[in-house]
């Protein structure tokens, strides 16, 4: 069974609305998947290699860690979704930097934009674009 772990935070404590603030992910080797997740464009916020980073995504609030592990867990693991509105272009820049992509971006039946690649310990990353359909799609439930 896949290690992850996911912080909410509270911004209203009235309401007791949640927001996904922080996603962290297994590592053996941290350092070079800090470098890798660098230079998909995310910022470094905390560094306490070798067993810690934690980095900040471009735009939004969302975080990144990554975590010292002795073993990668086995199963389907974990799948981390960046959006970038500017889809294929970003695809083409980090395509240009040496970055490798199993999947080139394609439209898929359920109205997304997707390009699928993983990262250096084989944590399952996918680039897209949804739009308006991202939290609402045409079969939304109210």
């Amino acid at each position: 069974m896949p290690t992850y772990t996911i912080i909410f935070t509270t911004v209203n404590e009235k309401t007791k609305r949640m927001n996904l603030n922080q996603i962290t992910i297994p590592s053996l080797d941290v350092e070079t998947s800090k470098n890798f997740y660098i230079s998909l464009g995310l910022g470094l916020i905390v560094d306490a290699l070798p067993r810690y980073v934690r980095l900040e995504c471009p735009d939004g609030n969302t975080t990144l860690s990554i975590h010292l592990v002795e073993t990668i867990p086995q199963g389907d693991g974990i799948t981390l979704y960046f959006e970038d509105e500017h889809l294929d272009q970003l695809v083409t820049d980090l395509s240009s930097k040496g970055i490798v992509f199993l999947t080139q971006p394609e439209d898929k039946p359920w109205l997304w934009r997707e390009a699928h690649l993983h990262d250096p310990d084989g944590n399952k990353l996918i680039f897209y674009h949804a739009g308006k359909h991202r939290k609402n799609p045409p079969w939304r439930i109210n």
